[in-house]
């Protein structure tokens, strides 16, 4: 038997800092800001894109579970840059990454590296 409280109304979910309006209407055409050249592991491909980040400078971290690696896409290429892994299983490289962020007080990328059970920081610029 369940003894919970079940409503409709959840809370607002935020994932940065910026507030947008609960109203907020939006175009319906999307952008292609990384891949979209069909799967695959080439500079200009995804395969199996899971997390991402945005920095300040709009360029796009994506952490890549079936290429185990993450790119980087800065605005408006039309090709990425493998910044780790690009292997898997060993100690300096990924296992199907699921999320990254970047640490900006150490410049450093904190990945959620899943096939290695381990949460990593990774220097940006030494990377």
């Amino acid at each position: 038997m369940l003894d919970s409280l079940v409503t409709n109304e959840l809370p607002p979910l935020r994932s940065s800092s910026i507030d947008i309006h609960p109203n907020a209407k939006w175009k319906q055409i999307g952008v292609t800001v990384a891949g979209g050249n069909e799967e695959g592991n080439g500079i200009n491909q995804l395969n199996c894109p899971w997390g991402l980040y945005v920095d300040d400078e709009e360029t796009v971290y994506v952490a890549e579970e079936s290429n185990h690696r993450i790119m980087e896409w800065k605005s408006g290429a039309t090709n990425g840059k493998v910044i780790v892994g690009g292997k898997r299983n060993v100690a300096n490289q990924l296992n199907h990454p699921e999320d990254v962020i970047i640490d900006k007080e150490r410049d450093s990328l904190i990945i959620s590296d899943y096939r290695n059970k381990r949460v990593v920081r990774w220097p940006r610029r030494d990377s």
